[in-house]
């Protein structure tokens, strides 16, 4: 890039997060993320008898499916919102004299930049509040949680991206979408999965697994935190069968970064190259 179009990419970035940080949806999903890492950080010990804060590992370890429902669920919803302008504003923005596809990365930069200071926020805010009340321990897991759930706020927003691409103007239609690539990837993905392993001989019902895991941006974000945060106990022999299928933890947690780095990148890619070819 030259120094006008990351000039040009910075601004509308700047644009683009002074409007969502003044919107009320990135307020609230501020506040319902750190209310609901409190929330949870002292449910954990009231079910089992105790009284006040679980630590920063098992609050982490509770907020996993948290995160892997609402982060995609918000970044799909406000990133669709945001690429999907109403078709007389689209060819305002259009018109600029900025090459499309600096338009579409300053945008999605700065959606990034205020999501992810929302679940700073919130996150945060819980973070104090446990330190304050059981001191560090475990705060390495929740810090790869908090790493965990900004990859998958940038993933989901390069898909609105491409979302909002195929469908500018048609902001109903691309929100429709969104809400179906979200109820697939978080919730159909891995009964359609478990439903073909369970036919399938123990070998092959393995590689199915490992392979869904590797495609699907929400199993891979979901296996490298828990591993990350509980190591081999949390999936027990499954663990086990994963890294033996894919030769090591090694190579085994490349794998899984590599899924969730092609993840961040493709769709945004494809989205600037459909856009670039459009008719506005």
């Amino acid at each position: 890039m030259t120094r006008d179009t990351l000039r040009h990419v910075r601004l509308f970035a700047d644009q683009e997060r002074l409007l969502a940080i003044r919107s009320r949806s990135t307020t609230i999903f501020a506040a319902v993320f750190g209310a609901l890492a409190l929330g949870v950080g002292s449910a954990g010990y009231i079910l089992t008898g105790g009284t006040g804060l679980q630590d920063f590992s098992r609050t982490a370890v509770s907020l996993v499916q948290l995160v892997l429902l609402l982060v995609p669920l918000t970044a799909l919803l406000v990133g669709v919102l945001a690429f999907t302008p109403e078709r007389g504003a689209a060819e305002l923005v259009f018109s600029q004299p900025v090459a499309r596809s600096t338009i579409w990365i300053g945008k999605l930069l700065g959606l990034f930049q205020a999501l992810g200071a929302a679940q700073l926020i919130g996150f945060g805010a819980a973070g104090l509040v446990m330190y304050w009340q059981g001191g560090d321990e475990g705060i390495t897991g929740f810090a790869l949680l908090v790493a965990s759930s900004l990859a998958l706020t940038l993933v989901f927003l390069g898909l609105a991206a491409l979302i909002a691409a195929a469908n500018v103007g048609r902001r109903a239609r691309a929100l429709a979408i969104a809400l179906v690539v979200w109820f697939v990837a978080v919730v159909l993905f891995d009964v359609v999965a478990l439903g073909l392993a369970s036919l399938l001989r123990s070998g092959h019902a393995s590689r199915v697994l490992v392979g869904a895991v590797l495609v699907n941006p929400v199993d891979a974000v979901r296996t490298g935190a828990l591993l990350g945060l509980e190591g081999d106990a949390a999936f027990g022999p499954a663990s086990l069968a994963f890294f033996r299928i894919l030769g090591g933890r090694t190579i085994g947690a490349a794998l899984l970064v590599a899924s969730i780095v092609l993840w961040m990148l493709v769709p945004p890619a494809v989205a600037v190259r459909i856009l670039e070819r459009a008719d506005l």
